[in-house]
């Protein structure tokens, strides 16, 4: 699925009309989500959910895989626009709570995007939305550079998420933001410098 779901729409529609479509089959999508896994979705339920015809879904995608895509984008857009204020104003703790609570809520949607090949993707995508978000902010002088931060935190972060998620219930939300929070977030965001063997290793 994984080479697949690279169809993601980087052009979004301006008509009206197309406007209406996407956003009822994305809707559609996240609805069927929430009632079965993403394999066993098929294309007509998806049109059929969204009160759309089955030919008209193909203008818009070529596979139910591409909507993913899009589902996928929006939704890490949607995570970074809430957290990302919190990281500023609360501290990590706060930020990694909100993070997990929300991922916690949208379960099945959030396995759907990080199980059958698509993790990847999702990688990828969210490395791409955190560099742009990092590039407009204020950077301070950290023994990290930010590319490699975000690079590491963001697909360390999946991997967290990924492993919660296969593991059913056995870990609540807060259980994992703790963990989020002591083992990859904090860390990333220690304000004292490297050793200085290690500070003229990582300058070179």
């Amino acid at each position: 699925m994984e080479a697949r779901i690279l169809h993601r729409q980087d052009t979004a529609p301006t008509d009206a009309r197309q406007v209406r479509s996407r956003r009822a089959l994305t809707g559609a999508l996240l609805a069927l989500l929430g009632e079965m896994p993403f394999d066993q979705v098929t294309i007509r339920e998806i049109t059929a959910r969204a009160d759309i015809g089955y030919a008209t879904f193909f203008r818009h995608y070529p596979h139910k895989e591409a909507l993913l895509g899009d589902v996928a984008s929006q939704e890490i857009a949607s995570l970074l626009a809430m957290v990302m204020p919190l990281l500023g104003s609360g501290g990590s703790g706060r930020t990694t709570s909100a993070l997990c609570r929300h991922v916690g809520e949208n379960r099945k949607l959030w396995f759907a995007l990080l199980t059958g090949g698509a993790a990847g993707i999702l990688r990828a995508e969210f490395i791409r939305q955190a560099r742009d978000l990092v590039q407009g902010m204020d950077q301070t002088e950290s023994w990290l550079p930010s590319d490699l931060a975000v690079v590491y935190g963001t697909g360390s972060t999946i991997d967290l998420l990924a492993w919660w998620l296969a593991h059913d219930d056995a870990w609540s939300a807060d259980e994992i933001a703790a963990i989020l929070d002591r083992l990859i977030i904090a860390p990333l965001l220690d304000g004292r410098p490297l050793p200085q063997a290690a500070s003229r290793t990582v300058g070179r």
